[in-house]
């Protein structure tokens, strides 16, 4: 089927799959015997510079779109490239190895050798060997086009309504629920805890309307994103409360999707302040939920 219909290859960082990303995969509409999305292994920052951007979605949420678009993952070493020139990269990696029919990229993709091709020639690279090429525009949000960088900036901003606006999808993530110290449920409002990987992008500290999928079932729920002052803790994590849930998830790898921030962080007098807090952000996580994601009130 693979020689009949031929090869995509879509070609970029990928380390969002927002909007433009999602532009880029899906703007050929042609019928392929396979698609694959080549990307880096690690982000070529974290080789060149030793500090990652920040990560904006996991590897199985990443995956799992992926696959829903028809794209395979295929993983590379930056360091395996980056000394070839563009026309190796093109021969050896696109043609040689992946068996390119077809390329696909954004309009300020760079490869090669210090970045040496673009777009351009790549497109000439293309049509002098017979590999079909689309070049996709930016994809606008607020007359500037999309990008991880301003996504990650949104998102630290505390800013989560933008990021979703260019991520074209809720800003989620699915770590594993790990025990904490069942403060929650001694205040009433049992919460789940969650570890923010390494690398990936933390939001802006605070209190987050949000929406947790479990077994399919999207509940409404509120989290706290920080270090919990009140309680005297010090590690970054994602503590959620699930309103209308009671069970056992720990172990389990949970879908938390932001949608709203409520409030910043804040240090309380004490349980009973912050467990009446708690009360007044559930009920309003409820009303935006309720409006923004399940469309009524």
């Amino acid at each position: 089927m693979c020689e009949n219909n031929g090869v995509l290859v879509a070609l970029g960082t990928f380390d969002g799959l927002h909007r433009g990303h999602k532009e880029v995969l899906l703007s050929d509409k042609t019928e392929y015997g396979k698609k694959i999305a080549l990307m880096f292994s690690e982000h070529p920052q974290k080789i060149l510079s030793g500090e990652t951007p920040g990560e904006l979605i996991t590897p199985q949420k990443r995956d799992a779109l992926l696959k829903g678009w028809g794209f395979e993952p295929v993983f590379i070493d930056f360091s395996e490239i980056s000394e070839l020139s563009p026309q190796e990269f093109f021969e050896e990696i696109l043609v040689k190895r992946l068996n390119a029919t077809a390329v696909c990229c954004g309009f300020n993709y760079r490869f090669g050798k210090n970045a040496t091709g673009d777009a351009k020639s790549l497109e000439a690279l293309c049509t002098e060997n017979g590999v079909a090429f689309k070049m996709c525009a930016p994809v606008e949000y607020e007359g500037e086009a999309i990008s991880s960088t301003r996504i990650r900036q949104s998102l630290r901003d505390g800013d989560v309504e933008a990021a979703n606006n260019m991520l074209g999808r809720l800003f989620s993530y699915d770590f594993e629920v790990v025990h904490g110290d069942k403060r929650g449920r001694v205040l009433g409002s049992p919460t789940i805890n969650q570890f923010f990987t390494e690398d990936f992008t933390v939001p802006s500290y605070g209190v987050y309307a949000s929406v947790t999928e479990i077994d399919g079932k999207q509940y409404i729920s509120v989290t706290n994103i920080g270090i919990r002052p009140t309680v005297g803790s010090d590690e970054k994590r994602s503590e959620t409360n699930i309103v209308g849930f009671e069970g056992d998830l720990y172990g389990r790898f949970i879908e938390v999707s932001l949608v709203k921030k409520i409030r910043g962080e804040k240090q309380f007098s004490g349980l009973e302040e912050l467990s009446r807090q708690i009360k007044e952000d559930r009920e309003a996580a409820t009303v935006i939920i309720k409006k923004e994601v399940f469309g009524n009130v």
